[in-house]
């Protein structure tokens, strides 16, 4: 990636310039605005503060950042994000509001709370899109930085880092009014010698989930899938890095979740040469004093380095992308119906405009292969790998800017 260089009172600075602190925080909160350089003309910023200033984008404009500029965000077109931008996120300076299709709480007898069926609202809104859990884990990874990879990466994404930027992105987001860092559990990396001082910082956050005037309040927990045991009255759900307190399922809700998202389960275990982590995204409650439960769960595929995937088709590309010392972004689905409409990655360092790549498997589905070559026809072409075939050679790299 190109070094950001910023203008700021006719100043140009790099992130790294002992000068930039005093200069963000002399037009933090000022109708001034820094300009990113990436681009002829710059792109407008604005200035937050959080533990330090920071220059971020505004809403909307990633796309106009040179795609090897640190600020660069492709369409949110080009993946399952823009069919929910402007309706299911709202995004504003410095924070982003979600519509979710859960509740954060149950009542007594697992219902969610919420008026009688009769009762007059006073008024009739239209309906809008809410995002699943599934969408939910594509925005955290996403605003977390999961889906994009550089060089500078490489051997860099342990649990200890899945678990700070995860917890970092929900920070300034809020879901039905609550802030999503408030609710959001990720396991730290497991260490013997400071595991009890982790135990207790996850018992005092999920203390959240005590009960209150008959509502139990629920959390999400995001953790790679260990396994999943049997156990009298249902299932001990195992989570990686959380090896002294599983997560418990009822034998119905287990059971429905592992038969809905089989193919995830199965990936783990396919022939394919590579690791590819199975991420639960789970609504929890408390069952008792310190005893979580799986109220609901979703389930998708991962690379070895946490870039989300929708099969292990993906992997090989990924894998040669990462081999090849190239910067890309993998689009993500989020509650779209069709992957396939989308680019498999979109490499970032081949000019003015992110390149797409395409996959084909033959053990997409039709519709799959449809959505797939509409996209193909819509764009007049591209670079196309059919999995039963050798990988053709990835577009070249361009020389950096200067």
């Amino acid at each position: 990636m190109d070094t950001q260089r910023l203008s700021i009172r006719g100043r140009i600075l790099e992130p790294d310039d002992p000068a930039i602190q005093d200069a963000l925080s002399a037009v933090y909160e000022t109708l001034e605005r820094p300009r990113c350089l990436c681009v002829p003309g710059g792109v407008e910023m604005y200035v937050a503060f959080h533990r330090r200033y920071q220059a971020k984008r505004m809403p909307d404009t990633g796309s106009q950042h040179h795609p090897s500029c640190a600020s660069f965000e492709p369409s949110p077109q080009q993946s399952g994000l823009g069919e929910l931008v402007g309706d299911a996120v709202l995004e504003s300076e410095g924070a982003v509001e979600l519509r979710v299709d859960f509740a954060w709480s149950r009542q007594a007898g697992g219902r969610a709370p919420g008026g009688r069926a009769d009762d007059d609202p006073g008024e009739i809104e239209a309906p809008r899109r809410r995002m699943s859990l599934r969408a939910l884990t594509h925005f955290l990874f996403e605003r977390a930085g999961f889906n994009r990879w550089s060089p500078a990466m490489a051997g860099k994404r342990s649990q200890g880092v899945l678990h700070k930027y995860l917890q970092r992105a929900a920070e300034q987001v809020r879901a039905k009014g609550i802030v999503l860092g408030e609710r959001l559990y990720v396991p730290e990396q497991f260490n013997e010698a400071t595991h009890a001082e982790a135990a207790q910082r996850r018992r005092e956050r999920l203390g959240v989930l005590r009960p209150h005037d008959g509502v139990a309040p629920l959390a999400v927990a995001v953790a790679e899938f260990k396994a999943a045991e049997a156990c009298p009255g249902g299932y001990r759900i195992w989570l990686k890095h959380m090896p002294d307190a599983p997560l418990l399922a009822s034998a119905k809700t287990w059971e429905r979740i592992a038969k809905t998202y089989a193919a995830v389960l199965e990936a783990r275990d396919a022939d394919h040469g590579q690791r590819v982590r199975a991420v639960i995204t789970a609504l929890i409650r408390a069952r008792r004093e310190h005893t979580y439960e799986i109220d609901t769960a979703t389930l998708l595929l991962a690379s070895d380095q946490w870039i989300p995937v929708e099969g292990v088709h993906e992997l090989p590309l990924l894998q040669a992308l990462i081999d090849a010392g190239r910067y890309f972004v993998k689009p993500l689905r989020y509650d779209a119906r069709c992957a396939a409409a989308f680019a498999n990655a979109l490499l970032l360092d081949t000019g003015a405009v992110p390149l797409p790549l395409h996959v084909l498997s033959p053990f997409m589905t039709r519709r799959e292969r449809e959505a797939k070559a509409a996209t193909l026809r819509a764009a007049g072409g591209g670079w196309v790998w059919s999995t039963d075939e050798p990988m053709p050679a990835l577009p070249p790299a361009a020389p950096r800017r200067t």
